[in-house]
Formats: C-alpha cells, sequence, structure tokens
C-alpha cells in the first residue's frame, strides 16, 4: 500500500492513477512537520530551510540552496519530491507564492512554548494559536480526493470498526457516536483483543477505520490488517503518511500536529487535528444520508430533550 490509497492492481490494464497536484503554497510548512521524522537529515535541512525561509530560498537556483544548507542539488530535487512538487522549479514558485502570503498578513509573533511559570492570560493565547495552526496546517494538507472516497465508503458500509487507543480512543468514540446519531452501525472497541475480534467478522462492504498519530501503534495496526485481509474498505488517519500503519489502508488522511513540548504532549495536538478529520468524514456521510440522518438527528434530540429539561430545571432550584 501506499499515501495515495487503493489497493495494489491484481492484474488488468488499467492505466495508472494520475499523480497527486502539487500542494498549495499554505500547505508547504505542514508538509514539511508531517514528513521531517522521515527524511533523512539532510533532507530535512532543506525542508526546514525552504519553511523557515520561503522567500530567500525562493530567490535561490538548486546549486544555491544545497550549498546554503549543506547538501547536494540531488538531495534538493529529492526533498521538492518528496514535499509534492515535480521538480525544485515546482518549489520555488510554491515558495515565492508563500512569501506573498506571508508578507500580506503575517501571522502574529506568539511563541508557543509554553512556560511553567506563565500567567494563564499567556497559556490561553499561546494554546489558542497553536490550536488554530493545528487545523489551519491539517486542513491545508488534507488530500480531498483520499477524504472523498473515505466518507463514499463510510456512507456505504453496513457497519464501522474504528479503532484508536489512548486519546485517539477518544477520537474514535467521538465519530462514532455521531454516526450512531444518524443510525449508522459503528463501533469503537476500546479493548485490544476486541478490537481484532471485532475485525474478524468484518467483510468486503464493511469499514474498518484506524486512528494513530505514530502510524506504528500495534494495537492499532493488528485490527487494520484483520480487517484488510477479510475484505473491508479501509482507512488510516495518521499524522506519519510513510508508516507501518498506511500498509493496511486503501485510504489515507494526513494530520499536522503543533510542535511538541514538555507541557504540550503530542497527544494533545495531535487530537486537535484528529477530531477536525472525523468531523469532515461525519459532516461528508450526513450530507450524503441528509433523508435519513436530519430524521434520526431530529429523532436523538427529542429523546434527550426531557433530560436536558430537567437538568435545567434542577439548577434553577439550585439558584433559588
Amino acid at each position: 500500500m501506499n499515501a495515495s490509497g487503493g489497493r495494489r492492481a491484481t492484474g488488468g490494464g488499467s492505466a495508472p492513477p494520475a499523480p497527486p497536484a502539487p500542494p498549495a503554497p499554505a500547505a508547504l510548512a505542514a508538509k514539511v512537520r508531517t514528513l521531517a521524522p522521515s527524511m533523512t537529515r539532510s533532507m530535512q535541512r532543506v525542508a526546514e530551510a525552504v519553511a523557515g525561509d520561503p522567500a530567500g530560498c525562493a530567490a535561490l537556483t538548486v546549486t544555491g540552496l544545497a550549498e546554503l544548507t549543506g547538501t547536494s542539488e540531488a538531495t534538493v530535487v529529492r526533498t521538492a519530491r518528496l514535499l509534492g512538487y515535480p521538480g525544485y522549479r515546482d518549489l520555488r514558485l510554491a515558495l515565492a507564492g508563500l512569501a506573498a502570503q506571508q508578507q500580506s498578513g503575517r501571522a502574529p509573533a506568539i511563541t508557543t512554548d509554553i512556560a511553567v511559570d506563565d500567567p494563564i492570560a499567556d497559556v490561553v493565547a499561546k494554546l489558542a494559536y497553536d490550536e488554530q495552526q493545528t487545523l489551519a496546517d491539517t486542513a491545508a494538507g488534507l488530500d480531498t480526493v483520499q477524504l472523498g472516497a473515505a466518507v463514499a465508503a463510510l456512507t456505504a458500509a453496513r457497519r464501522t470498526d474504528v479503532y484508536g487507543i489512548g486519546a485517539s480512543n477518544l477520537v474514535a468514540q467521538d465519530l462514532t457516536q455521531k454516526m450512531l446519531r444518524i443510525g449508522l452501525i459503528a463501533h469503537a472497541p476500546g479493548d485490544p483483543h476486541l478490537a481484532v475480534t471485532n475485525a474478524v467478522q468484518l467483510r468486503a462492504g464493511d469499514v474498518a477505520l484506524a486512528i494513530t498519530h505514530s502510524g506504528s501503534t500495534g494495537d492499532v495496526i493488528e485490527p487494520l490488517r484483520v480487517a484488510f485481509e477479510r475484505g473491508a474498505t479501509t482507512i488510516a488517519i495518521t499524522g506519519r503518511p510513510d508508516s507501518p500503519v498506511t500498509q493496511y489502508a486503501d485510504h489515507v488522511l494526513t494530520t499536522s500536529t503543533a510542535r511538541e513540548s514538555e507541557l504540550r504532549p503530542a497527544a494533545m495536538s495531535s487530537r486537535t487535528s484528529q477530531l477536525l478529520v472525523v468531523d469532515c468524514l461525519f459532516v461528508g456521510v450526513a450530507q450524503r444520508t441528509y433523508e435519513s440522518a436530519a430524521p434520526a438527528l431530529a429523532a436523538s434530540y427529542e429523546a434527550l430533550a426531557h433530560r436536558h429539561g430537567a437538568l435545567r430545571a434542577g439548577a434553577g432550584d439550585r439558584r433559588a
């Protein structure tokens, strides 16, 4: 499997899929953050240079950028291609576009390092900025072709299993409860053994969705592999598009995360981007099933209305 999704062909003369379009300039920084851990150190130097100073690098030839980063021209070209551009010329055009965007509306200069003695107002500002940047990066880098294919699979599924461990399981639970409220069958087993035994029951026409930021969580990969082998359509939501989980994914949806720090572990920022992706999936499914989804949502609201009313009445009694 590869990050573009789809099972390997077993024969036939169909034409290979068209290569994906280069990422938009706004997605470049997100792409660098996502792919940097899988790059060689020399490629990381090139990627960090172009993301850190797009205007300066846009003015450089391939030889100039190689000299600036202490690498080779071949490394610069390989980095450009890994970032999604056909060649260095295309990367330079994207850098020029990104530089123009930054000059027209530069982001506020907020450092996101949270210190132990930071005032709570600073903590709020720093976290809010990080959350906004994470969401913007994820949206900019999300492959909408893969997203649409995943929505179509979920819409047509007989049942959907969603696998996640720790913070990712909270995201899995969020998606399944939304799907249940529009009348779709969905499960998010939190126990790894139960996830595997559930996956054994899947078949063609079902969907299995794995959520793992690292892409290497064994307790998530194993049930996805089982579902894949049983013929279910498989989806991976991960921050690492070349990670082991993608070997068993028909469709890969890549997330972005803010920089990790001592007081902001990866689970916090990855959860934010994962929630955006599952919300996109849910809304896409709800759009395609609107005639049945709308009445189902209305029924669920009505079923809970008396509980909300009782809670409000109780609060009023306490204030009296």
